[in-house]
């Protein structure tokens, strides 16, 4: 089974909230799971699979405790070459061109450091959306399914 990753990004706990949900159904799954929520480089460097999990504040803009994470990333440029990853991107589409952007721009970069996206980009609208564990639960069944053990 796989070690996952799990890096939250969170404004207002609605991220934290959906990320218990995800580690619980990860484990009982079999996989082990290692929560991240200050990472460092070397968090996503020693990774063998990551998952993303990050809510969208102001205009698209990545939370707080992961955005000097996000920066890092940008500017070092650690290649990310084959490693699987997800996103679970939530927002307020109200917004616009931005709905979901700090998952969008984890997402781009995550490509530009050559990881291996594993099955789409999953984005909860939280208009619609005001519990994201349904939408999540059978999105998250099908990552598992393909991520590489």
């Amino acid at each position: 089974m796989a070690t996952i990753s799990v890096f939250v990004g969170s404004v207002y706990g609605g991220a934290e909230r959906l990320s218990d949900e995800v580690i619980e159904a990860i484990e009982q799954a079999g996989h082990q799971v290692k929560l991240i929520s200050s990472p460092t480089i070397d968090d996503i460097k020693s990774a063998s699979h990551i998952l993303v999990i990050t809510s969208t504040t102001g205009q698209g803009d990545i939370p707080d405790n992961l955005a000097p994470f996000y920066a890092q990333l940008n500017s070092q440029f650690p290649m990310l070459t084959g490693k699987p990853y997800g996103i679970i991107a939530m927002g307020d589409r109200s917004y616009g061109d931005t709905f979901c952007g700090a998952g969008r721009s984890f997402d781009e970069l995550f490509r530009d450091l050559q990881a291996k996206p594993v099955g789409h980009r999953l984005e909860i609208d939280a208009c619609e959306d005001f519990e994201p564990w349904p939408v999540t639960e059978p999105w998250l069944k099908q990552w598992l399914a393909k991520i590489p053990e």
